[in-house]
This record gives structure tokens, C-alpha cells and sequence, in this order.
């Protein structure tokens, strides 16, 4: 399909004035205020784009330049009247409504001044969408510059390789693989870095992609932290990260326990079916699980979400399974024998698109310490309270009740807690408080902010702090005190 709308020359010179294959992004931008309201005319008209919560979107809209690539798109799925056969699946559609070049950025909330071209009629683009008001999409990629061409050079979309793609083939491809899908459900949009900052990660994109490189180099990553960072949260948004969708069929989490063996974890005798006859079988645990799926489907990143990782014994849990984990070892000629074998030639490796990400509690004196053999083979990363812009930007959005000169008030009390209790040398840094005990998605009614902080106070951080100083009663009770100094707390 060339450019039916018209205007070739246009898009030419459009075209020309940009780095669309350099390094600068190319924005893909909502065009209705609160999902219902269409504003695309009214924007072509007055040269203008902006959203209808402008200091919501501000830290998105900041980096867009003068100069940069834009296209007004809306997205939505669909089953009926394809250019392909979709087999009765929902499919997720992408309209390409306007493309344009930023002609200005107040940088301040205030409207971006556009150049706009309207495309009519819309064109389609399947598959690779994203519900995001304000969609960053860098070329350099294959499928990237593919969108790029498509929605800024007029170039047809190659429905073939989206259709075969990994994620897409058991429904769309050539030759569909089975599924337990019934094709009621539509598909998970793509999931990036991106969408876990939109979900309310106080990180910023080039720390979360740092974290992404790391992980894909090393393959094996720990989260570790004080109580209360978002560590498990976290590590699952990587995870969808990592594969390119929140797609549970390529991510498997479970949590470690004094109870989980080896046996239990990756394989074992059992009574045969489970009736607690005399008979016994091997029955393969989780991890053996995820790494026959991963072998069978090399194209796909699979992932293991191991929470509370410490809190078994990990070097007995792994067994000979430790050095597999290597990243340098994910090989059939590294393979290695099982404690349980199913005969005397099998061997076994780890696939090399099958990751492990843990979470870890650095304040538990209860917890096993990591055996030196798995941190080498692991890769660490901190992750902190974070009482900074991000955290108050979202719980003020997310609860208009809590003002953004409230939660700045909470914010340098908590970070007071957390410096006393880092500079306490029974303590330390591991067990400072983690923001999490302060970002509610919402208030119980007829609850003040000062009330909803003091509750908080008295049955989730003063137990934690009556266990930091078990043997100094004083002290936590003087930290709780501090804690609401000076709050109206009366009902």
C-alpha cells in the first residue's frame, strides 16, 4: 500500500528535515483526553499537542526537541475485518492519525507547537502497540525502524514477520503452534522499562535500563534491599520487561522457604501419583520445568522470579544446578549429570534464554548468607528508599488527598528515621525503612493524611522498629515518637 492520503512531497520533506535512522526518537502521542474525548481535529487545527494532565505527563513530554518526529495514534483491539487471518484472536491495532514535526517545547506543561500532516484515511499498524499517552520509540532496531517507516515514510507494514514473530506465532504465524488460548482474551500489548516508570517506579529509565543490560549479560540477578523497596514488584515488571510482555507464560515466580529442597526445586522421588502409595517417580520441580520450556522455544526469553531467594538454603537448593548457571556455561557441552538421573547418559545445561532474578531481605538476621559460589555467579544491584520527586509525584496523583507538601513533610521524616537507624552501628544502612510503607494506592474514608501516616506509624513501621531495637525499647519508642511529632491526629 503506498500513502493513500496524498501528499508524497510533504512527507518527503517531512522526512528529510529528521534523523528518523539517527539517534534522536520518534514520539507516538495520545489524542484523547481521558480515553473518550477525540482532540486530533482541534490539534491539526491550532498546530498544537498537549494532554489533558500536563503535570502528570511532564517528565514524558520534557524530552521531546524541536525538530523531533511525532504521530497522534490511537490504539485499541480488534477481531473482525483483518488484513490477515487472525484465527478468531483479538488483535491489538495502532491507528496512525497525524504525523508531524515538533516545532517547539515549552518544557513546562504548556502545548508543544506542531507541524501536522492529517492521515486519511487512518492507517493500521498491527501487533507492536503501546497504550502509553507518550510513547519514546528509538530507532536502531529492526522492528522499531520497521514502525518508523511506516508511520512516518508511508512504507507498508510487513504483516508476515510481525505474524511469525515469537510472541505472536501461536496465533497468527505460518505454522501455529498449540495453545490453551481459547482467542477469547485479546493479547498483551508489548511491555518495556517505559511502561514499569508509567506503573509508579521511582527509578528513572537509564537506571532500570542498566539494570536490564546487566541481567541480559550476566543472566542471573538479585534485588536486594531493606524492607519495603518494591523489591518483589520490581523484579516482576523486569521480568515482563525482559520477555517483552506481561505475558505469564514466560515467567514463573515462587518463593524460597527453610522448607524448599533440592528435590523439591529441581527434581525428586514422589509417591507415584500422588497418593502416598508405596511406589515411587521422579517428578521434576520448578526450575527443571522452566528450562525444558526454554529449550523448547530458544527464540523466547523465559524467566525464573525467585522471591525471598535467602530465605532456604540456596547453595543446597541449586545443587550442580549452581554451576550451570554460569552465563559462560549455557551449553550442551557444559552439561552435567543430576543427582537424580532418569538413566545413566543423561546430561543436562541451561538454555541461554532462560534468566533467574531474585529478590533479597538484607535486614533479616534470620535469613541464610549467601554462599560466595552463588553471589559470583549472580549479579547485585541495591535498590534503596526513595522518598525523592518520583515517590511524591505518584501518591499525590494517586491520592489527591495526600498533597505533594504533605507527602515532602513525610518524606524528610522517614529519610530522618533512615539516617538515624544507618548511623546506628548495631544497624546499618540494610535496615533502613522503604518507601513502600508510604505510597498507598488509597485512604480508608474519613481518614485525614495525618491519621492514614499515624496508622502506618503505629502498625507497620513501629513493629519493625520494636524488632530493630529489641534490646533498646527506648529507642523505637523515641523514633515513633519523632516519626509524628507535630501531626493532628485527633479523630
Amino acid at each position: 500500500m503506498a500513502l493513500s492520503w496524498g501528499d508524497v512531497d510533504y512527507v518527503i520533506r517531512m522526512v528529510s528535515t529528521l534523523e528518523i535512522t539517527g539517534e534522536r526518537p520518534v514520539w507516538f502521542v495520545g489524542a484523547a483526553f481521558g480515553g473518550t474525548d477525540d482532540q486530533t481535529e482541534r490539534f491539526i487545527r491550532e498546530g498544537i499537542w498537549e494532554t489533558g494532565n500536563p503535570d502528570r505527563y511532564l517528565d514524558d513530554i520534557k524530552p521531546i526537541k524541536a525538530g523531533d518526529q511525532i504521530a497522534l495514534k490511537s490504539t485499541y483491539t480488534r477481531k473482525r475485518e483483518l488484513p490477515f487471518d487472525n484465527r478468531d484472536h483479538w488483535v491489538s491495532v495502532m491507528a496512525i492519525k497525524a504525523i508531524g514535526k515538533v516545532l517547539d517545547n515549552p518544557g513546562d506543561g504548556r502545548p508543544l507547537k506542531v507541524e501536522w500532516k492529517s492521515v486519511g484515511p487512518h492507517r493500521e499498524w498491527y501487533f507492536y502497540t503501546s497504550r502509553m499517552t507518550v510513547w519514546r520509540v528509538n530507532p536502531g532496531k529492526d522492528y522499531t525502524d520497521e514502525l518508523i517507516n511506516f508511520a512516518c515514510r508511508g512504507q507498508d507494514q510487513n504483516i508476515d514477520y510481525w505474524r511469525n514473530e515469537d510472541y505472536w506465532k501461536d496465533r497468527f504465524g505460518d505454522n501455529p503452534e498449540p495453545t490453551d488460548d481459547p482467542g477469547n482474551e485479546p493479547p498483551e500489548p508489548p511491555y518495556s522499562v517505559e511502561d514499569i516508570v508509567a506503573e509508579g517506579c521511582f527509578l528513572d529509565l537509564d537506571k532500570l535500563d542498566t539494570i536490564l543490560k546487566c541481567w541480559q549479560d550476566k543472566k542471573n540477578l538479585i534485588l536486594q534491599g531493606p524492607p519495603g523497596t518494591g523489591k518483589t514488584w520490581l523484579a516482576k515488571k523486569l521480568a515482563f520487561a525482559l520477555v517483552g510482555s506481561q505475558s505469564q507464560r514466560y515467567v514463573r515466580p515462587l518463593q524460597f522457604h527453610p522448607n524448599l529442597s533440592y528435590e523439591d526445586f529441581v527434581r525428586g522421588w514422589r509417591p507415584s501419583g500422588g497418593d502416598g502409595g508405596d511406589r515411587l517417580e521422579l517428578v521434576d520441580g520448578p526450575f527443571l520445568k522452566a528450562v525444558e520450556d526454554a529449550a523448547k522455544n530458544p527464540a523466547q526469553k523465559y524467566v525464573l522470579v525467585i522471591e525471598e531467594i535467602n530465605r532456604g538454603n540456596p547453595a543446597q537448593i541449586f545443587g550442580e544446578m549452581l554451576t550451570l548457571l554460569e552465563a559462560d556455561k549455557r551449553t550442551p557441552e557444559e552439561a552435567l549429570a543430576l543427582s537424580y538421573p532418569r538413566d545413566h547418559q543423561e546430561r543436562l545445561y541451561i538454555p541461554a534464554n532462560l534468566y533467574v532474578i531474585g529478590t533479597m531481605n538484607i535486614a533479616d538476621r534470620s535469613l541464610a548468607l549467601m554462599d560466595l559460589a552463588l553471589r559470583r555467579r549472580f549479579a547485585f544491584v541495591d535498590i534503596e528508599p526513595d522518598f525523592g520527586d518520583a515517590w511524591r509525584k505518584w501518591v499525590s496523583e494517586s491520592v489527591p488527598s495526600l498533597s505533594a507538601e504533605f507527602l515532602s513533610g513525610i518524606g524528610r521524616r522517614m529519610q530522618a528515621l533512615n539516617e538515624k537507624i544507618a548511623d546506628n552501628p548495631q544497624l546499618g544502612p540494610q535496615f533502613q525503612v522503604g518507601h513502600s510503607f508510604v505510597t498507598p494506592s488509597s485512604l480508608p474514608e474519613r481518614t485525614s493524611p495525618s491519621q492514614w501516616f499515624a496508622q502506618v506509624v503505629e502498625t507497620e513501621i513501629g513493629p519493625l522498629l520494636d524488632e530493630y531495637w529489641f534490646d533498646a525499647p527506648n529507642e523505637a519508642r523515641s523514633a515513633k515518637e519523632t516519626l509524628i511529632e507535630g501531626l493532628d491526629v485527633s479523630h
